[in-house]
């Protein structure tokens, strides 16, 4: 019970990032009239910043438990996946509070993570049945960040090219 609970806090961030960003709440490193693109921008990367730091505690900290949630034995991945989170979920806090051109910087790495990190989950579900919540559920904020990211990447790009005029 308590994986299956733990699986829907990343899809719920996920939700929670687009509905803010389209009802107007204000965005950390945003303003009230921020448009709804750069709120999500925004928005999309301060979840994400909170879900790689959780992920580098719970990749390290409680690595044989987080493993076991996925569906996996623990090992030296997880030391790995802690150490790329931290920095992600730092560079993330410091892309919200800064230009354009930051969140595109970090942005990339994200996109190109959590895209690959979701096509491993589901090969995993496909292949191997693993059905584990936090393999199953993850789908939906790897595809969904790194999708809505790339979507709207054109924006950040423009908004580059008004600030840097």
């Amino acid at each position: 019970m308590k994986s299956k609970i733990s699986g829907l806090i990343l899809p719920a961030l996920f939700v929670l990032a687009w509905i803010f960003a389209l009802t107007g709440v204000v965005p950390s490193g945003g303003y009230a009239s921020e448009p709804k693109p750069i709120a999500a921008i925004l928005w999309l990367l301060f979840m994400a910043g909170i879900v790689f730091i959780a992920s580098s505690i719970m990749h390290s900290i409680f690595a044989k438990s987080m493993a076991e949630s996925i569906g996996w034995k623990t090992n030296g991945f997880q030391y790995e996946i802690a150490a790329v989170s931290l920095g992600l979920g730092i560079g993330c806090f410091y892309a919200t509070g800064h230009s354009p051109e930051t969140w595109v910087a970090i942005s990339l790495p994200i996109i190109t993570f959590l895209f690959f990190a979701g096509l491993n989950h589901l090969k995993e579900v496909i292949k191997d049945k693993n059905y584990a919540p936090n393999n199953l559920l993850i789908l939906i904020w790897d595809f969904g960040v790194s999708i809505s990211l790339l979507a709207l990447m054109p924006t950040m790009l423009h908004q580059h090219l008004v600030l840097s005029h």
